[in-house]
């Protein structure tokens, strides 16, 4: 979904300084993980704690294998069962069940204060194929403590929460290897 010039002079929350943000990576083209990563670097370097709850990946991605010197203050958890290819309704609901259990230690992580951002990565992509209720992550975000950075991303986010977030950032496929058949590279796609 574009996001839309009249979206973006709608007010947003007055914010301060030091307050947490709601900040949304979306659109069609490839890098939306990868800024969520750069966000989490960023953040780490002000000694800010981070993590990244994925929604579809499993542990195959070049980011599961970052260096410990980075714990704690990052933690990637690939909460997913990988991409969706749903060909059965036996796999269609593991995705679900995987994509539930996400949500609920996305709620987890910001109950118990275990980081001051969160991301929660290709959530979009969750809500799109009906694994997560669009309703589920409204309230997750309503219930998110004043001063938590909540990063959200994947394809086609929702209107609803392009109109809660404070920073929306759409990335456009203008051209990818994949339109020519090209498979996912190590180190760049995965």
């Amino acid at each position: 979904m574009s996001y839309t010039k009249a979206m973006a002079t709608k007010e947003s929350r007055n914010l301060v300084s030091g307050s947490g943000r709601i900040l949304v990576i979306t659109g069609a083209g490839k890098g939306k993980t990868t800024a969520a990563l750069g966000l989490a670097l960023r953040a780490i370097g002000q000694g800010i704690t981070v993590v990244m709850i994925q929604f579809v990946k499993m542990d195959r991605s070049g980011e599961h294998s970052l260096p410990t010197c980075l714990q704690p203050w990052l933690t990637i958890i690939p909460a997913g069962a990988g991409f969706v290819h749903a060909s059965s309704k036996k796999d269609l609901e593991n995705h679900r069940l995987k994509a539930n259990q996400a949500m609920k230690l996305a709620k987890c992580s910001m109950d118990a204060g275990a980081c001051q951002m969160l991301i929660l990565d290709e959530i979009f992509v969750a809500i799109h194929l009906d694994l997560v209720q669009l309703l589920d992550l409204v309230n997750l975000i309503r219930q998110k403590s004043p001063s938590l950075h909540l990063v959200l991303t994947g394809r086609d986010a929702p209107s609803e929460i392009l109109e809660m977030a404070d920073t929306v950032s759409e990335i456009q496929d203008i051209k990818h290897p994949f339109k020519h058949g090209a498979p996912a590279q190590k180190g760049i796609e995965f």
